[in-house]
């Protein structure tokens, strides 16, 4: 989701669950918060667990799944648990899943492999229409368990005013990305660019926007390819092009520096446009992540998925749900309320036309990559070693020794 509600928010886990008899102890786990979805006629009661607790979403989630519950025959029980990766890992060890969570999808692969989430193609669930990266970021050992309404990944956002004033062209490469950033940059007054590496997920996340465009692979983390992208952070934070503060700010705080002036260009995501909205930040433009020079932009994949609990009977119920949450209306109607891209290719075209501002999100969602895709339920591990070599690399270490020492603690 966005950053500014929970992320990059970078969202906790997320996972659907059903069962055909409620016991009384899933009911206690997952009982009606207040913000029940709705209820039909039908006898089945589905329970489902997400982590958004603010408006609009807060209101708006409720009646989507109402009018999706409704059309597959159930009743469906909603509560909002903030620290949602949390509960649903503990669930999982008794088997108590809800019937439907919308989670993380960095998350997905590990809830999966612990056997809790239901093969939603088994089920019935198919994937027609929809992009095939998004697809195969809700796949686990072959299996689909999580298919995302929207998905999101991080741009360049540049101050347009500033751009005029010096004379120059957005970015389209590193170089030109590093030239621009020193000729913005004012001593402490004004920064040339921003970014979020803190020492957790949502510092993997932006970095991942350099590392992919790079062409590298988590497999690998002290390849080549992967230290080109690292020394370009380095060295734009050692001659004082970004300040050394992006290792402890959050994509929000990026957000409030590049509003107020202090940055002419941020490193984002389009979670951020309502708020630079907010603060009557007009002069602004959006371009893909530099890519190094004859390269491809290419950032990690971001958003929520949806998946539901190994309940048997119920999991059937639960994938008509899910079917109704993505399908093309309800996926474009969620994307315009999160500032997500639809996850359906029709979908992200006709957002592309109602919102403008999220066409340079559009074009580039294809070439996103699962963080999950190729490490599976492996990819915390690698990704705390990445963020790790980040904040070792910018705080004094060669971006050489941080990733040997990140490759080696990933695979010890």
């Amino acid at each position: 989701m966005p950053a500014a509600a929970r992320h990059h928010r970078l969202r906790p886990f997320t996972a659907l669950t059903a069962s055909l008899t409620v016991s009384a102890a899933l009911l206690a786990g997952c009982g009606d918060d207040g913000t029940s979805a709705g209820s039909t006629d039908g006898a089945i009661t589905l329970t489902e667990m997400d982590y958004y607790n603010t408006e609009p979403l807060l209101s708006a989630l409720p009646k989507q799944l109402e009018e999706c519950g409704k059309a597959a025959g159930v009743t469906i029980k909603r509560q909002v648990v903030p620290d949602l990766r949390t509960k649903l890992m503990q669930l999982a060890g008794s088997r108590a899943i809800p019937d439907l969570v919308l989670l993380d999808n960095p998350d997905l692969q590990q809830l999966a492999a612990t056997g809790a989430l239901a093969d939603l193609g088994a089920a019935g669930l198919t994937t027609d229409g929809l992009q095939s990266n998004i697809v195969e970021a809700g796949q686990y050992r072959g299996k689909l368990y999580g298919v995302a309404p929207g998905v999101n990944q991080l741009a360049l956002y540049y101050n347009s005013a500033m751009f005029k004033k010096a004379g120059i062209a957005p970015p389209t490469n590193w170089d030109e990305l590093k030239s621009a950033a020193r000729e913005l940059t004012r001593g402490d007054k004004v920064h040339g660019i921003g970014f979020a590496v803190p020492a957790t997920e949502e510092g993997s996340f932006q970095f991942e926007s350099f590392f992919f465009g790079a062409g590298a692979s988590l497999k690998k983390l002290d390849s080549p390819q992967s230290v080109s992208a690292l020394q370009l952070l380095k060295d734009l934070v050692d001659d004082g092009s970004a300040p050394k503060d992006v290792l402890s700010w959050t994509q929000a705080n990026v957000e409030e520096q590049f509003a107020n002036g202090s940055l002419a260009m941020m490193v984002n995501g389009p979670w951020q446009l309502p708020q630079l909205a907010k603060a009557d930040m007009k002069d602004f433009g959006i371009v893909p992540v530099p890519p190094p020079s004859g390269g491809t932009s290419a950032g990690a994949l971001g958003g929520e998925v949806w998946a539901a609990g190994n309940n048997g009977a119920k999991a059937r119920k639960a994938a008509e749900v899910i079917k109704c949450m993505v399908a093309r209306d309800k996926s474009l109607e969620w994307s315009k309320l999160t500032n997500y891209v639809p996850s359906d290719k029709q979908a992200a075209t006709q957002l592309a036309k109602d919102v403008p501002a999220m066409k340079p999100f559009v074009d580039t969602i294809g070439n996103a990559k699962g963080r999950t895709a190729e490490l599976g339920a492996s990819y915390p591990k690698y990704s705390q070693a990445l963020w790790t070599a980040v904040q070792a690399a910018l705080s004094g270490t060669s971006p050489r020794k941080a990733l040997a020492d990140a490759q080696r603690q990933a695979t010890r």
